[in-house]
């Protein structure tokens, strides 16, 4: 089975983060899209994370009517903080039947050279990147590479921290959730 690793804080997970993660599912030579929850550092201080449990709720329901789409929150039992590399060896291991790629906007790839193990990443792991509009080079040697795959999917620029913004401005954001989501945060008055 080819899985695809999505990580992020989804902060709140958006219909952003499925069009590309659902995308990739059904345009792709990947089985599923995990979506890699990545837990609140310790060493940080971010008073608008929420968290781990409520953003792996969110992922649940956001994907729960997606059969391709799952949640994962390998990282929580994970030591911190923890790097992309060690979640990967971990999951290679956990388990050994399946070929696990990365996922990434092409923002990310121009910082991807300075990624711990970076290397050893693209070593044994394939990257799907899905575009972004962003300032940057991507670095010569990305380019071409026989690991690293562009996706021609949409260009989704929803961000979560403009969604929390415009949540705690008392604006109307149901649009860019997926229900289900949007129906938890309103429940709950998350990031009013």
């Amino acid at each position: 089975m080819k899985v695809g690793l999505y990580f992020g804080s989804f902060n709140p997970i958006h219909i952003g983060h499925l069009v590309i993660a659902n995308h990739l599912a059904e345009h792709s030579d990947l089985d599923q899209v995990w979506f890699v929850v990545t837990p609140h550092s310790p060493f940080k201080k971010k008073r608008s994370l929420l968290d781990n449990y409520q953003r792996l709720e969110m992922v649940y329901r956001a994907t729960k009517d997606y059969t391709k789409l799952k949640p994962c929150d390998i990282e929580f039992s994970l030591p911190q903080p923890n790097y992309t590399i060690n979640t990967l060896v971990y999951l290679q291991e956990k388990y050994p039947d399946y070929e696990f790629s990365l996922i990434m906007g092409q923002d990310n790839l121009k910082s991807f050279h300075k990624w711990k193990n970076y290397d050893v990443i693209l070593e044994n792991h394939h990257i799907y990147v899905y575009p972004r509009i962003s300032d940057g080079q991507i670095e010569t040697q990305f380019d071409n590479h026989d690991k690293i795959h562009a996706i021609d999917a949409p260009i989704m620029e929803l961000s979560s921290t403009m969604i929390r913004y415009a949540i705690k401005e008392g604006k109307n954001v149901q649009p860019m959730l997926p229900q289900h989501v949007w129906e938890y945060l309103d429940e709950m008055n998350f990031y009013k």
